[in-house]
């Protein structure tokens, strides 16, 4: 019986961003929202304490979830994220994604900053 809600009651997903500085802030966000989605409401909503780390643009800020890069077209849902619990994503400001079969050529230069980890 336990089906989904059809009212406005729909279940939200609470992800806890961290940046590389390590500043970290949660957002509730819909399993209906994407990648871009949500880059964009934390480009709207940009938190105070976060302002040293500002961008010029959503369209440079990038998920990063089991270390992996989002697409923008990832969805929250498709990602089966639990309701009720805390999901921790990486947010950095990047220009593209990284091809999926890189070497890793490209960011060489950024492994200092970039090896990423689960911060518990």
């Amino acid at each position: 019986m336990g089906g989904r809600r059809a009212s406005g009651e729909e279940a939200k997903i609470n992800l806890r961003l961290i940046l590389v500085s390590g500043k970290t802030k949660e957002f509730l966000f819909s399993p209906n929202d994407s990648a871009a989605d949500i880059a964009k409401h934390v480009y709207d909503n940009w938190p105070m304490d976060w302002e040293e780390e500002q961008v010029s643009s959503p369209n440079i800020l990038r998920l990063i979830y089991q270390g992996r890069f989002l697409h923008g077209n990832v969805t929250l849902g498709a990602l089966k994220l639990p309701f009720g619990k805390t999901t921790v994503m990486h947010l950095v400001a990047r220009e593209t994604l990284p091809e999926p079969n890189s070497q890793g050529q490209r960011n060489r230069e950024k492994t200092g900053e970039s090896n990423c980890c689960v911060i518990l």
